[in-house]
């Protein structure tokens, strides 16, 4: 992907998901890891940007020690995002793509007394998706203590044998990652369905069963 290939996309991706919902007035951020191909380094959302009405020319461009070099000013969560690409790597080498969203049914859960994680295995698709979300306690927005837990639990899953692609951020809203911008958002919108859909479920439903998820494994590779 070309470094215009990838301002337009994160403007298409932050367009489709205003419209849709999954982002309201300047809430959430878009980040794309550039190939060293077309010069490495990194491309975000502005700070306070509305994700809805992007500028191609007007996203912040950074190198790759995420110094600005042109744009508009960065989303003050690109240390969190460069914690994420970082700590990502070693298990996903081909992450590419990092948004972040204040998506309503996911923050609704995280006010709720939760486990480590936000959801457990409820369909196949968030199992074979999304996987596991471990949730991070709150921080205020922009916090570097919020980049040091994400960093671990990256780490820490991966080393388990069980690659996330989701954390949440408690109060805030999930940070999903894929190899491109539009799987990531194919990511956040499975995560955010089932967070809807444990929402509107009473009582609460119960999870697939261990035989059930391994089957999921040994048919989808599923990180479970």
């Amino acid at each position: 992907m070309t470094e215009n290939q990838a301002r337009e996309e994160i403007c298409r991706i932050g367009k489709s998901l205003f419209e849709r919902g999954y982002v309201h007035a300047t809430a959430g951020n878009i980040s794309v890891r550039l190939d060293e191909s077309v010069g490495g380094g990194f491309l975000i959302t502005p700070t306070d940007a509305c994700l809805g009405f992007l500028d191609p020319a007007r996203l912040a461009r950074l190198d790759a020690n995420a110094r600005q070099t042109s744009g508009d000013i960065a989303s003050k969560t690109m240390a969190l995002h460069g914690r994420i690409y970082r700590a990502s790597t070693p298990f996903d080498p081909q992450t590419r793509c990092v948004i972040h969203t204040h998506s309503t049914y996911s923050v609704a859960l995280s006010l709720r007394a939760l486990d480590e994680e936000l959801l457990p295995a409820l369909t196949p698709y968030f199992v074979m998706k999304v996987g596991h979300v471990p949730v991070i306690a709150y921080h205020r927005p922009g916090d570097p203590a919020t980049g040091e837990e994400v960093d671990q639990v990256i780490t820490r899953y991966g080393r388990k044998g069980t690659p996330i692609r989701a954390v949440m951020l408690a109060r805030l809203g999930p940070n999903v990652w894929h190899d491109t911008p539009a799987a990531a958002m194919a990511t956040l919108e499975e995560l955010e369905e089932t967070a809807r859909l444990a929402h509107l479920s009473h009582p609460p439903p119960a999870p697939l069963s261990a035989p059930q998820i391994e089957e999921l494994r040994q048919a989808f590779g599923a990180r479970w």
